[in-house]
């Protein structure tokens, strides 16, 4: 095992391995911050190229890009409040807001340090707790995850804003969003209309794209050009080393939390960053919500923090599955899976004693990853944010644009095109009538798994011949599971009442 562990540390620090490591953290970065153009599509559109490249080359290029991509959501969501991927929604919340209060470049900071920090962690985790973690995933039947994505739900309360009555509504429609197409288990079609592009269902991509980035532009496009205008401050005095300091020792509980929930979430099959940055947020949103500039006015350095540690820290934890189970945790590593069986390597139990050097080296890869994306982010913080000094009727065109290109890319449909402007319109809609957008996306995402794993639990306990209850309370997973949502619904319930008591 040592013997792999250094021939896959030799391999990984080699000149060629190096440069096409940052070669995948460049592109990631690039494809993240473009919004529509996440991940996924990065790893989609280079994977050919790697087929005819050692495996070990070929995969740390793409594990580069899957780390990069991550991060990279977060420099649009930030600077434009047009998030480039679902996992930096929540970090629009508050980045944007310090972005226009002036703290463009300390927002990027604490953004690119958080997300370093939340990806070594989950590294960390991988290397050393990779069989641990796989058989804790294995426990995860239908009524564990149905209670995973209840728990998801529960912490919506916390992002519904001032009226809970519309944070439901932000909630019953993505919900429903999640109900178009066939059912996956039944095979009926559902709120299609007849139509065969609806059939397939809406994807995440426009809809995200639609909601966050058209929606924001078409705001800036009802501005002047001095309504549109953000202070031109952006904290010249801030030092890197403050950053460092409150992320690692003043937010230091934050940040572990964060990633640990990133990592929990990261290898549980079918989650992701997404979720992973919901919870998070969502955590730090009850802890640190009766800041007056938490998610509102200027915006508030731990909402970042919390956000973005964890979905990089899902990151290492989607590879959990993947390399010990055969079974990806995330689109992203699905494609990762299809580029290892592409050079005639089978995830799963017998991976690291038949491919050790190559497990091990696709982990310090991903550790490379993390570093030279800490580097890129914290070094190019102050060029990025010169963004915001262009003027706003150059910048919502070539937005515009992106998006269409990124909502065309999802699925190389016309289809999705008019959809994300459609979304679009209904999210400019829900802004002016102060409905909150992030219960929607997160609605939206868990619905699906909700509903199946839902049904999956009935029909396994009706072929029991047991009531639903009996099923689930003889599983101490699932047992944990519920007095942790109840938890979550009591507390969220709480914090209501006493803004509500305190107006």
């Amino acid at each position: 095992m040592i013997g792999q562990i250094l021939e896959a540390l030799t391999l990984s620090i080699s000149p060629w391995c190096l440069l096409l490591n940052m070669i995948g953290v460049m592109v990631g970065i690039v494809f993240g911050a473009f919004p529509g153009l996440n991940g996924v599509v990065g790893v989609a559109l280079l994977m050919p190229l790697t087929y005819g490249m050692d495996p070990v080359r070929g995969i740390t290029m793409l594990a580069g890009i899957y780390m990069g991509a991550t991060y990279g959501g977060a420099i649009s969501a930030v600077l434009l409040n047009c998030p480039g991927a679902a996992e930096a929604a929540c970090t629009a919340i508050n980045g944007n807001r310090m972005a226009r209060a002036g703290r463009a470049k300390e927002a990027l900071l604490y953004s690119v340090i958080s997300s370093g920090i939340g990806g070594f962690a989950g590294c960390f985790v991988l290397l050393f707790f990779t069989p641990v973690l796989a058989a804790l995933a294995l426990k995860f039947g239908p009524p564990e995850m149905f209670l995973v994505c209840l728990g998801g739900l529960a912490i919506v309360g916390s992002l519904m804003g001032d009226s809970m009555a519309k944070g439901f509504f932000a909630v019953a429609a993505g919900i429903m969003f999640s109900l178009v197409g066939v059912d996956n288990l039944s095979g009926n079609y559902r709120f299609t209309m007849h139509s065969l592009q609806l059939s397939a269902g809406l994807n995440l991509v426009p809809m995200v794209v639609g909601l966050f980035a058209i929606s924001e532009m078409l705001s800036l496009l009802g501005k002047t050009e001095e309504e549109a205008r953000v202070e031109q401050a952006d904290s010249g005095n801030i030092r890197q080393r403050q950053i460092w300091h409150t992320v690692l020792i003043r937010e230091r509980w934050l940040t572990l939390k964060s990633s640990l929930i990133g990592i929990l979430i990261g290898i549980l099959p079918g989650t992701g960053g997404a979720i992973a940055s919901f919870v998070a947020y969502g955590e730090a949103r009850r802890v640190y919500g009766e800041n007056p500039d938490f998610g509102k006015n200027k915006g508030d350095e731990r909402g970042i923090i919390a956000a973005e540690a964890a979905n990089n820290a899902a990151v290492g934890g989607s590879m959990v599955p993947l390399l010990a189970l055969g079974i990806p945790g995330s689109s992203t590593s699905a494609l990762l899976y299809g580029a290892l069986t592409v050079h005639g390597i089978i995830p799963g139990p017998k991976l690291f004693s038949e491919h050790g050097a190559l497990a091990y080296g696709l982990v310090f890869s991903l550790i490379l990853s993390t570093a030279v994306m800490v580097l890129v982010g914290a070094n190019f913080s102050k060029l990025f944010s010169k963004i915001l000094l262009i003027k706003t009727r150059y910048i919502v065109p070539v937005v515009m644009a992106l998006c269409m290109i990124g909502a065309y890319s999802a699925r190389n449909s016309l289809f999705d095109v008019i959809l994300c402007v459609i979304f679009g319109m209904a999210g400019l809609w829900m802004k002016r009538a102060g409905i909150p957008l992030p219960p929607v996306l997160i609605a939206m995402i868990l619905g699906q798994m909700l509903e199946e794993n839902l049904r999956r639990s009935l029909m396994i306990a009706s072929a029991k011949k047991l009531s639903v209850m009996q099923y689930v309370f003889v599983r101490p997973v699932a047992l944990v599971l519920i007095a942790v949502v109840a938890i979550l619904i009591f507390v969220n319930f709480k914090i209501a009442l006493r803004k509500n008591n305190s107006e």
